[in-house]
């Protein structure tokens, strides 16, 4: 789990300290039992849990949305949270903004345990899952970012051929076969408040990038956020 915690000062040591609390939360909870109550977010609301940088002011939204591109941390943000962290924008509009962290993994639980804690048939099915550390908002919600081969009713396509699904009914087709080619399950995730993130942005905390499969599911989670950053150049 290198490289996800770069600084030693007593904020870092604290979020180290409750990122493993996190870990460990994982392997005796029913962590993703209410899965499908996040539903209701993605259409009607979001917490709000944006970084912390100073003492900007939020300003209004600007024109045009950054959902389906990647989020990354400047060395100009210090909050512990989302040190150097690659967040995929799921969805940016008037009223606010949310992603997903997509290279902190927390660790890997049986896939056939998971199953029976969320009330679905795991007799027979093998191999482990890893879980993703996807925010501090609600870190009990389970979210499965994944390709668009796969699609059930819920099934809320982002862009470029990513969707994000939170029904757990994924979760069984992924033991079965049955699933999307690739996938990222994370629990919790950033929010901002209207004028929030732009106000970061602003501040230099953030620099958007383009997003595409191969870097969002890359299993080489150390080198996600150094990737990304070579993409800064880029003109959107």
């Amino acid at each position: 789990m290198g490289g996800l915690f770069l600084s030693n000062t007593p904020e870092a040591r604290h979020e180290q300290k409750a990122f493993w609390q996190l870990r460990r939360a994982i392997f005796r909870c029913p962590y993703l039992a209410g899965m499908g109550v996040i539903a209701g977010m993605l259409a009607s609301g979001l917490a709000v849990a944006g970084t912390t940088v100073g003492r900007a002011a939020a300003v209004p939204p600007k024109a045009g949305s950054i959902a389906g591109q990647f989020l990354v941390a400047t060395d100009e943000l210090r909050d512990p949270r989302f040190v150097r962290t690659v967040v995929y924008m799921v969805r940016h509009e008037a009223g606010g903004a949310m992603g997903l962290v997509v290279n902190r993994p927390v660790g890997e639980t049986p896939l056939a345990d998971l199953l029976d804690r969320l009330g679905i048939e795991g007799k027979g099915v093998s191999g482990e899952i890893q879980v993703h550390y996807g925010g501090p908002v609600e870190p009990g919600r389970g979210f499965v970012l994944h390709t668009t081969d796969y699609k059930i009713e819920g099934t809320q396509v982002v862009k470029g051929g990513i969707a994000i699904t939170v029904q757990p009914e994924i979760l069984g087709a992924i033991a079965a076969g049955t699933g999307p080619r690739r996938s990222l399950l994370a629990l919790g995730y950033a929010g901002w408040a209207p004028g929030q993130l732009e106000a970061e942005i602003d501040a230099g905390a953030w620099v958007i990038v383009p997003a595409d499969e191969a870097l969002l599911f890359n299993e080489n989670h150390e080198r996600k956020w150094e990737r990304a950053m070579a993409r800064r150049m880029i003109q959107l």
